[in-house]
């Protein structure tokens, strides 16, 4: 039995689609960022960095965070989804940093700068942060989507790598990107989405997402220095 501490943004869909595609059981445990409740000593006993998502494999002891490094121990726990050949697992596990690297941080930001910091109090709608993050989300769809070209999944078959660009990249509206410039891209998104897999695990914690565009959430979500 696996617990997993979790909430329902991008970086928590990864695992709950990792999860659901490899059958095993687990138990959710919802970590309501919006509330602060990464901060409680609990779970910063598991999760030193205080972000989900982060796992417990009663199986062997092992707690783990970071959700790239939990695909890559959940893949080799079962076997599946990372493959065993040694040129082609090593093709994932590059695209599986790419994701982690470039498309999860840009867009995060844009996610932010477009989204969240707009309706803030004060608002900040920043011309700049919004076309550079735009501009650089639209410039790795286009790297996507060139890798797409011909091919069902990222690399050829259904992999850990699919799972992590997936949650970021079907929320191109958000980041403000036109969906007809990657035809690729957007040919894989219904691909992977009609998955059992990656429905079941979309919609754990789905409906607490919306939380975090309250005032009180961004208060907690944003915290700045002076």
């Amino acid at each position: 039995m696996i617990d997993l501490y979790t909430f329902g943004t991008p970086n928590g869909r990864k695992v709950t689609i990792m999860l659901e595609e490899v059958g095993l059981e687990y138990t959710p445990h919802i970590i309501n960022i919006a509330e602060d409740e990464q901060f409680a000593p609990d779970f910063v006993k598991i999760l030193p960095n205080s972000k989900i998502p982060a796992i417990v494999d009663h199986d062997t002891g092992i707690s783990l965070m970071e959700s790239g490094a939990i695909l890559m121990y959940l893949a080799e726990k079962t076997g599946k989804l990372w493959p065993q050949d040694f040129e082609d697992r090593w093709r994932v596990t590059e695209w599986l940093m790419w994701q982690m690297g470039g498309v999860g941080p840009m867009a995060g930001q844009a996610h932010h700068f477009l989204a969240y910091a707009p309706q803030m109090d004060p608002p900040h709608v920043l011309p700049y942060a919004q076309g550079r993050y735009r501009a650089e989300v639209a410039r790795l769809y286009g790297v996507l989507d060139r890798r797409l070209e011909g091919s069902d999944y990222i690399c050829d078959e259904f992999s850990i790598a699919d799972m992590a660009v997936w949650p970021w990249s079907s929320l191109w509206e958000r980041q403000e990107q036109k969906i007809e410039e990657f035809p690729n891209m957007a040919k894989w998104l219904e691909r992977c989405e009609a998955r059992d897999g990656v429905a079941k695990g979309r919609a754990v914690a789905a409906e607490l997402r919306s939380d975090a565009t309250s005032k009180e959430a961004q208060k907690n979500l944003f915290k700045t220095r002076n």
